[in-house]
């Protein structure tokens, strides 16, 4: 009993916490920097808030046996190691070839079709090469080294323990010494490094805080784990994604944890439509699954077609990235994820849950369509 009140203590503060935000955006009618720099400048509610969510992942929400920072570690191994970035391109050079040979690519699931095997693999080669031509750094499907990931929001950069990354956890108000102190909303980004990935893993292995500079395209991995739903603003939400876009090298992973508490089919507009919002910025979803309370994506960064700016010609906005909070008007009947004793077993859930399912996108269209 005593854990428990601890534990919904310490929910209180971080549920609070997103609930004033959201209510200072709606009374300041939608000046989410006023909001923002007022928060940041609030040392004492910042240092609380990190204490918080570092008790509650560290001993509160580990006491599952997998946790969220494992699924991001699985997938990224399995992506950079263990050929799924290869699974990829495989998969980018049949489209291609049925495309320029006007005819319907069908995902067989399996080795099946392996009719234009040598097509594939000449096709994937050339789009490998396309995609390297001096203007991007681009993570080859033969990856050595260790994968450069960027924790953004991190409570204690726990990715620090897994000997596959050279982890740079980043956070408004580190909990911990091990966390950079960096405001991401506000990170400036400079021209990418023309050096070797060695000296690129000393350079980012040696930042000093405040981070307030990274070069583009030094990072293998970009995790948003619990972080876009903290902001009260879709545009902020759409900053983070386009700079996790410009921080990543092609190829790279853009991971996204999120809970959710309702049933498969209850946000999936909500989640279709992060799904084309991000993909316009560059991205492609390699991975998706939804558990019972959480949604997990992985967004693989691809050459970004020559269309111009997003904008409302398309029909593409900010305000695609949405969460359902955006909508309530009354702070007081907003979803409880962090407060009641009667979600605080099924939240616990939501953030330790390990997906054990993997759904490619043309399994996945039909989900969420």
């Amino acid at each position: 009993m005593e854990d428990k009140n601890e534990h919904l203590r310490l929910a209180k503060v971080v549920k609070e916490t997103h609930a004033d935000l959201r209510k200072q955006f709606r009374t300041c009618e939608g000046d989410f920097n006023k909001v923002w720099e007022a928060h940041c400048s609030n040392e004492g509610l910042l240092s609380q808030y990190a204490d918080a969510m570092h008790h509650l992942a560290v001993d509160h929400w580990t006491k599952h046996p997998e946790t969220r920072i494992e699924w991001c570690r699985d997938i990224a191994v399995d992506y950079f190691l263990h050929s799924g970035l290869e699974r990829a391109l495989q998969k980018d050079a049949r489209r291609q070839f049925h495309k320029e040979h006007g005819t319907a690519y069908v995902n067989h699931g399996s080795r099946d079709g392996q009719c234009e095997a040598k097509n594939r693999s000449d096709v994937t080669k050339g789009h490998s090469m396309k995609c390297g031509i001096n203007e991007q750094r681009t993570v080859g499907s033969a990856f050595e080294g260790p994968i450069r990931l960027l924790d953004v929001g991190s409570c204690f950069n726990p990715f620090l323990e897994f000997e596959e990354f050279l982890a740079v956890g980043i956070d408004i108000s580190p909990a911990k010494s091990s966390v950079h102190r960096c405001d991401f909303l506000l990170l400036e980004l400079s021209e990418p490094l023309q050096v070797a990935p060695d000296t690129l893993n000393t350079y980012m292995s040696n930042l000093r805080e405040p981070i307030e500079r990274i070069p583009r395209q030094s990072f293998n991995v970009v995790v948003f784990s619990l972080l876009l739903e903290y902001f009260p603003a879709p545009y902020q939400r759409w900053i983070c994604c386009q700079k996790a876009h410009d921080l990543l090298s092609l190829n790279g992973l853009l991971l996204i944890i999120t809970p959710d508490s309702h049933k498969q089919h209850r946000n999936a507009p909500m989640m279709k439509s992060w799904k084309t919002a991000i993909e316009s910025m560059g991205f492609s979803r390699w991975k998706y699954v939804k558990q019972q309370h959480i949604h997990c994506m992985a967004f693989r960064k691809i050459p970004k077609q020559e269309t111009g700016e997003c904008s409302l010609l398309n029909e593409i906005t900010p305000d695609m990235l949405y969460i359902p909070q955006d909508f309530n008007t009354n702070i007081d009947n907003e979803p409880d994820w962090f407060g009641s004793a009667y979600d605080e077993e099924s939240f616990r859930r939501a953030l330790c849950e390990l997906p054990v399912l993997n759904i490619e996108d043309e399994e996945e269209e039909t989900e969420l369509s």
